[in-house]
Formats: structure tokens, sequence, C-alpha cells
């Protein structure tokens, strides 16, 4: 159960890393900042985990360069798409 408190501070610290790398105003809710922050986290370490830079001596900052860089992409998908839906 620990594991997904972990998950979602994870996902809330790599989300607002994302919509910070991101330039312009991003309307997307905390709660969808913390899914695209956990999607980033998961397909980054998958990505990085191909690439073979998963695992390093200290800390992994190519894989966490990942992590953020996946979710800015999808934050910059995201924010188009929610931002269209609620300005009506």
């Amino acid at each position: 159960m620990l594991w997904l408190l972990w998950l979602i501070i994870e996902g809330l610290v790599i989300g607002i890393l994302a919509k910070l790398v991101v330039p312009g105003r991003n309307p997307v809710p905390i709660w969808l900042t913390i899914l695209i922050g956990i999607a980033g986290a998961l397909i980054g370490n998958w990505i990085s985990n191909y690439v073979g830079v998963r695992h390093t001596n200290g800390i992994d900052w190519i894989r966490h360069l990942l992590q953020i860089g996946v979710a800015a992409v999808l934050v910059a998908f995201a924010t188009p798409t929610y931002g269209r839906g609620r300005t009506r």
C-alpha cells in the first residue's frame, strides 16, 4: 500500500516539473497532472530500461530527465484538449 502513496507523490512531482517545462498557460487540473506524472514516470522508466540507463551508480539523472520529458509531452498534448473543453 505504501508503493501507491509513493507513486502518487512521484506523479505529482514529475507532473509539476513537466508543467514548468511546457511554455504557456497550462489549465490542466491537479488530478490530471498527477495522472500525467505517473504515466510519464512509467513510460520514462520503460524507455530508460530499453536504452540501458536505468540503473547507474549514484542518482539516475538520465532516467529522471526521460520521465519529465515524457510527462512534458503528455502535458503539451493534454493542455489544448482540456482547455478547449472548458472554455465554453
